[in-house]
């Protein structure tokens, strides 16, 4: 069967309710689909299609999403019985033995899991082509990028796999690949997801997990099925849903600061400010108040700090690995851009972690005395268009100049993880070649209904689901 423009998951959810049509049908397509896209795109991963039917024989439970069939991000994500490689050769045939607490409120929700995404090797960079799986291709033009880390995704709804997908954000990387493929994408609150049941958080609290979706409502709905503590969590974002309510409430007239330039004093496409200031004026034929201003916190001290916390993160983990396996020379077991990144955290004094920590600290604090002022705060999400592919890949090239690659391409979300706070890539045109463009919009700590009803009121102004690219 083909999807039309107006199929959200949604929408397939209730055609399965009514007996129009099948979960099994819906997961055919879905497959059917991927047979025909993936060779071009290389979006997934780990295919496991064969678990979404043995679900929907098993007898789905009755949730938002019944029928709906759904893709994971290769990493940070356990799926009881399927490979969790991230995008890393020194990862390969790691099988997860148990779900993730996500993991089983999708299937609460009734979601059909089938496959993996592509991810870059470890989820760190804006590029998704890891060398231990290849590159995905952008849907809307296949000699670009779709964006990290969760490019695999992004590639994957945009060319009609699945309605939505898994996504995690840990500098970026929802947001990124969504601009990339004329996606919503949404980063929540921090821990409104949870880690669990082994993990509390990610990269000193900066990763959340969520999606990447066709429709705002989608998106929303996701989360009402998702968001809340897990047992034992030290602490947990107030859940102040409903999302999907928000959707389709009107926003009070808010108060929006307007930040177009970089916060790294990097250029900015003139494609991606013009969005930018196109959605200013949008917002205020919306009622709201927009004033340019900047952010106020300091990007510069950020970037440092977030290299040293991956780092040291990343590290971590792939001792721990290389242990278990005996390895003792990580050389062609992880790509040479992160060894040299492991290589800089090593050597780093534990004083530098905790400096590190300070700085998300401080940022927070900043926003925070941002957000007494503003409601919103509206930037361009990339600071560039989808790139050609190897323009952002670490592959032939320098740890600093990989760093320099990386920032100079999206310097205006991290802040947002630092923080914890909740921010969106919304779809917002085209460059004059045909490229999507994103821009994005944050708010303060908690306040991810508030996204959600402005994202709404955008959707119903300035629509996109219909805009898909030529597969």
């Amino acid at each position: 069967m083909e999807l039309a423009p107006t199929d959200d998951a949604l929408a397939l959810a209730a055609l399965v309710r009514r007996g129009d049509v099948s979960a099994t049908e819906l997961l055919d397509a879905a497959v059917a689909r991927i047979d025909a896209c993936e060779p071009q795109l290389n979006a997934i991963v780990h295919r496991f299609a064969e678990h979404g039917r043995a679900a929907i024989a098993a007898g789905l439970p009755d949730g938002p999403f019944t029928g709906v069939p759904f893709l994971l991000k290769n990493t940070g994500l356990d799926v009881a019985g399927t490979i969790l490689s991230t995008g890393s050769r020194l990862f390969d045939g790691v099988v997860s033995t148990t779900d993730a607490t996500l993991t089983a409120r999708y299937k609460k929700a009734g979601l059909v899991l089938i496959g993996k995404t592509n991810t870059p090797e470890f989820a760190m960079s804006f590029t998704t082509e890891p060398a231990a799986f290849g590159a995905t291709r952008n849907p809307w033009d296949v000699t670009r990028g779709a964006g990290g880390s969760s490019g695999g995704s992004a590639a994957a709804v945009a060319a009609g796999y699945v309605p939505m997908a898994h996504s995690s954000d840990g500098a970026g990387s929802t947001r990124v690949p969504a601009a990339h493929c004329g996606l919503f994408g949404f980063k929540p609150s921090r821990m409104m997801n949870p880690l669990g049941p082994a993990v509390v958080e990610g990269i000193g609290g900066m990763s959340t997990p969520h999606a990447v979706s066709r429709s705002v409502r989608d998106n929303a709905a996701l989360l009402d099925a998702t968001a809340g503590p897990d047992i034992g969590d030290p602490y947990a974002a107030p859940a102040r849903g409903p999302f999907l309510a928000a959707v389709q409430t009107e926003p009070a007239r808010l108060r929006i600061g307007y930040t177009p330039a970089s916060p790294l004093g990097t250029p900015v496409d003139p494609a991606c400010a013009a969005a930018a200031a196109d959605a200013a004026r949008l917002c205020e034929a919306c009622g709201h108040a927009v004033e340019e201003t900047d952010a106020g916190y300091d990007a510069h001290a950020l970037a440092v700090a977030w290299q040293i916390i991956v780092g040291v993160n990343v590290l971590t983990a792939v001792d721990a690995r290389a242990q278990s396996l005996g390895i003792t020379d990580l050389s062609g077991w992880v790509e040479p851009v992160n060894l040299a990144w492991i290589a800089a955290a090593r050597a780093l004094p534990a004083t530098a972690y905790l400096g590190a920590i300070n700085t998300l600290h401080r940022t927070a604090r900043a926003l925070g005395r941002f957000f007494q002022r503003f409601d919103v705060l509206l930037s361009p999400t990339t600071a560039a268009p989808a790139p050609v592919l190897g323009q952002l890949a670490g592959a032939g090239k320098t740890l600093e100049e990989f760093w320099a690659a990386f920032w100079r391409h999206a310097p205006f979300t991290c802040a947002f993880n630092a923080a914890g706070a909740p921010a969106m890539s919304v779809p917002f045109g085209f460059t004059a070649g045909g490229l999507p463009i994103g821009v994005h919009f944050g708010a303060a700590f908690g306040h991810d209904a508030l996204l959600f009803a402005v994202a709404g009121q955008l959707e119903r102004a300035r629509p996109w689901a219909h805009l898909r690219p030529a597969m």
